[in-house]
């Protein structure tokens, strides 16, 4: 089994309800083929350095799993047929990669658990 990380980016017309009908149809594919996902991110609708299809922004999402080889090519499948996505790109994280997805994964979860403590303390010194 090895690790995987996609990103994939979804058209910005979609509501927000559409989006994680997306995001769970491929987490669905992933699952269906014995994957199991190890971390999601969804990066929400930025920016694009260029123009795609017309559009200049986009939803973005981060999904990383874990899988056999011949998974990539299905969920790559999926991706093509539909319509909603406009770009993906799929890789394999070698061990270094996997030490800093796992890292940057602690981080942010640090990070949220502080911001989280913050607005707590200040209604506690307020009171």
């Amino acid at each position: 089994m090895n690790r995987y990380e996609t990103v994939f980016i979804l058209t910005p017309v979609l509501s927000d309800e559409q989006m994680k009908e997306a995001v769970e149809k491929f987490k669905g594919v992933l699952t269906a083929n014995g994957a199991s996902i190890v971390n999601e991110e969804e990066w929400g609708l930025r920016k694009l350095a260029y123009p795609i299809q017309k559009k200049s922004t986009g939803f973005y999402c981060l999904l990383e799993f874990e899988g056999a080889p011949e998974l990539v090519k299905q969920l790559e499948i999926a991706y093509r047929r539909d319509e909603k996505v406009l770009r993906f790109l799929t890789f394999r994280l070698d061990k270094y990669a996997a030490e800093y997805a796992e890292k940057r994964r602690n981080l942010r979860a640090k990070k949220a658990s502080e911001t989280a403590e913050a607005p707590a303390e200040a209604e506690n010194k307020e009171a």
